[in-house]
């Protein structure tokens, strides 16, 4: 209780008020909930308060999670809680070496929280089987599930021991989840605090109409103009975070990127100087849309149209997180605006568009992810270099004109040249 005191808590959330009592009666559970509707602390809580009293040295709980960033997140909120318990936790993700989450293993650290690709990887090892396991969570599964580790899990489940409680938190659940949960729970605790999936109700929604190319224009627009504040952008391809990230660098805005061809001392980084102010703007993709937990964030832009209404709300729940209010902005270019309909009627929603005013909508910028707007004038400055060159030619005129003198100069020292030493092509000079 004094780590939660500490952290300023006074009441529990929804999610939290339903999911701990069952949790502290030994059932497992089965939560549906909204992004950022305190999830975390939801599973968390009741296994600190079971582990408390044990003894150190045997790994009894673990916390699977789909990114690095969302398993590094709850790792930083386990040590906020237990900071006066004494329970230990550690992160076992890719991008990293393996030495000191081997460490871990062979001490028994009392909370594991890890990515089930590098989990595996560790499986295969005899120190790694958590023998003293009781208390396994899954977290965001149904990200888990869009990432392709669906297959992953289940080899997991063969590699521990059943555990007392299994706690199964996602904020959708599509039916190869639906499946799962029927596999591996037992009894489970239904907790479903929506009928269907909905971004927070803290968010406002806003579509920005316009051409692909006045994207990056257009947004940094909105960025001088103070429409938007700090903010978290999605893109859908790694190459186009580099792009927009280096062209809002350009225009002064301080930028990061952070998306999986990045290392994890890179991501970290990124995410640590974001959430310290040192960039205003974070570019991601959305394996970082899960696991980014920013305090009063205030905008979250789509700087491309999601593929689908769970990657939206996903999206959006970065920013009006535990009751605040943020501002979710989409792009949308005319041959995105069925995707956004769709996601519209999905989700019950009616975003309206906003035209920004005295925004040269008529006027095409040159491919501005590039950012080319000085290369006219760098290739136009090249000319006093091409000219520079061709004048370079009357030397080289001259300098040819001159080989007739050298020519002679040399014609009357051939007397001179038998004596010298001759040059082989290879190796070194030799003498007649």
């Amino acid at each position: 209780m004094r780590g939660v005191d500490k952290l300023g808590f006074q009441r529990p959330s929804p999610i939290q008020s339903k999911a701990i009592p069952p949790a502290l009666e030994g059932r497992d559970l089965l939560a549906c909930a909204v992004t950022g509707s305190g999830k975390t602390a939801a599973f968390l809580l009741p296994i600190l308060h079971q582990l408390v009293d044990q003894p150190r040295g045997t790994t009894r709980a673990l916390v699977l999670a789909p990114t690095r960033e969302l398993a590094c997140q709850i790792r930083d909120d386990l040590n906020a809680l237990a900071q006066f318990t004494g329970i230990k936790s550690a992160v076992v993700h890719g991008g990293v070496v393996m030495g000191p989450q081997k460490t871990a293993f062979r001490r028994g650290t009392d909370v594991i929280i890890a990515t089930p690709g590098r989990l595996l990887d560790h499986f295969q090892y005899h120190y790694a089987t958590l023998s003293g396991l009781e208390y396994l969570v899954l977290d965001e599964a149904d990200r888990m599930l869009d990432m392709g580790f669906l297959p992953d899990i289940r080899r997991m489940l063969q590699h521990v021991p059943k555990p007392k409680q299994i706690f199964f938190f996602s904020a959708t659940m599509p039916a190869p989840i639906d499946k799962l949960t029927r596999e591996i729970l037992k009894n489970p605790a239904r907790i479903t605090l929506q009928r269907k999936a909905a971004p927070a109700e803290g968010i406002s929604h806003a579509a920005y109409p316009v051409l692909a190319k006045q994207r990056g224009a257009l947004l940094v627009e909105l960025l001088r103009r103070g429409h938007i504040d700090d903010a978290l952008i999605f893109t859908r391809t790694k190459h186009r975070a580099d792009s927009l990230a280096r062209l809002l660098n350009r225009n002064g805005i301080f930028s990061e990127r952070i998306h999986g061809n990045r290392s994890q001392p890179q991501r970290t980084k990124a995410l640590a100087g974001f959430k310290s102010g040192k960039f205003r703007v974070l570019v991601a993709t959305d394996i970082a849309a899960r696991g980014i937990d920013i305090d009063a964030l205030g905008h979250v832009v789509n700087f491309d149209v999601p593929a689908a209404p769970d990657d939206y709300i996903h999206r959006v729940g970065r920013t009006a997180r535990a009751k605040a209010t943020g501002e979710a902005l989409t792009l949308v270019m005319p041959e995105s605006e069925a995707d956004l309909e769709g996601i519209e009627r999905a989700l019950g929603l009616t975003i309206p568009r906003i035209r920004l005013e005295d925004f040269a909508y008529d006027v095409a910028p040159d491919a501005p992810l590039r950012g080319n707007a000085k290369r006219p004038a760098t290739k136009s400055g090249n000319k006093k270099r091409t000219a520079t060159k061709s004048g370079n030619k009357k030397r080289t005129a001259t300098k040819s004109g001159n080989k007739k003198r050298t020519a002679t100069k040399s014609g009357n020292s051939s007397a001179e040249s038998k004596n010298r030493p001759r040059r082989r092509r290879y190796g070194k000079r030799r003498t007649q």
